[in-house]
């Protein structure tokens, strides 16, 4: 591990993205093996603070009160004088951008470490450079414990532990009451939406197909449709097109995140775009089914001891566009029912 200095609390940066938050836990974990008796708060947005509570190395998780877009400077200072007063030893910056290694800095943090991102020089005093190609998301985030080496040694790299997350039974059961669903049948949860972009999504009559599928072989089943506000509409599509069935229950919008996690702990298999829902799922080790179309699975792979990335690996992608460049996307219209159902099966086989 890279020294650190003595005494104190650490400080985590979050970065913006719920995936990007689960698939920094690892970091976590090393930091904690490394100093057990060192503190470790995150400085998290709102939105993404829930998924950090559900992580056992966070003794506090600090919401970020900054507006999306300006660099509100004056307001950064005045939160920076804050955190001075918490007596942090090292701080570690995730997201790339100047405003957010600004924070450290300006608290007076004496290690700051991050990637070197955009004219951090100085804010940054323990500087990395990523891999080129990138190295997937858990391996770049989890370099940060390590001396700054570049590329990350292969043993190192093949040493990173999974992320993980916890959901205690009784934040289960709660969400599973307040969702009205019934903890004595068996749950499928769908994640149908992606914040990136509608390129990323499984096509809802698929998943309409996938569903009936499920229910024709398991008729007791309940399927919660997992999302964001925005996800709402097209959760409501694929119950259109599954004609209505009444084992589908759109949850999107209609949960908190923390919510969202629980029921994704209790359900006996997930299947998700690649969203940050996949990766609270992979993180939780539930049996998991990751459809990938303009993105590469190799990058931000289900961690999960059950699981599966489906992708046709068609000739055009990954293109990393939020909308289908070519107009047709058959990398995520060309992944048929049959084929995830064929894959999903035998997940839902009960296990001793």
């Amino acid at each position: 591990m890279n020294g650190h200095t003595a005494g104190g609390r650490t400080l985590v940066i979050s970065p913006n993205w719920i995936g990007d938050a689960v698939m920094a836990q690892p970091l976590l974990a090393l930091l904690k093996a490394a100093h057990p008796e060192r503190a470790i708060d995150v400085l998290a947005p709102p939105s993404v603070a829930p998924v950090w509570r559900q992580m056992a190395e966070v003794a506090e998780v600090l919401e970020t009160p900054f507006r999306h877009g300006p660099l509100q400077l004056r307001e950064r200072w005045r939160y920076a004088r804050r955190l001075a007063r918490r007596g942090y030893a090292d701080a570690y910056v995730l997201p790339n951008t100047l405003k957010y290694a600004l924070i450290p800095w300006l608290a007076g943090i004496p290690r700051r470490v991050g990637y070197k991102g955009e004219s951090r020089y100085g804010l940054i005093n323990v500087m990395h450079r990523d891999d080129a190609p990138p190295r997937p998301m858990v391996p770049f985030y989890a370099a940060l414990a390590l001396a700054p080496v570049a590329p990350l040694p292969a043993a190192q790299r093949d040493a990173v532990p999974r992320p993980r997350l916890a959901a205690s039974p009784e934040q289960i059961a709660a969400a599973c009451a307040r969702a009205n669903l019934d903890l004595a049948r068996p749950l499928v949860a769908f994640a149908p939406g992606a914040e990136f972009g509608t390129a990323k999504r499984w096509p809802p009559a698929h998943f309409a197909g996938l569903a009936r599928a499920i229910v024709a072989a398991h008729p007791d089943v309940q399927i919660a449709l997992l999302g964001s506000p925005k996800d709402r509409e097209a959760c409501e599509t694929v119950i259109q097109a599954a004609g209505g069935l009444p084992a589908l229950r759109n949850l999107a919008g209609a949960t908190s995140l923390a919510e969202a996690v629980a029921l994704i702990a209790r359900a006996g298999a997930v299947v998700s775009n690649d969203s940050g829902l996949l990766h609270i799922a992979s993180a939780l080790n539930r049996p998991v089914i990751a459809i990938y179309g303009p993105t590469d699975p190799g990058h931000a792979p289900p961690f999960s001891d059950l699981a599966a990335s489906i992708s046709l690996r068609l000739e055009c992608s990954p293109c990393r566009q939020r909308e289908c460049p070519l107009g047709h996307q058959d990398c995520m219209q060309k992944i048929a029912p049959e084929q995830v159902w064929r894959t999903l099966q035998p997940m839902l086989v009960p296990r001793a």
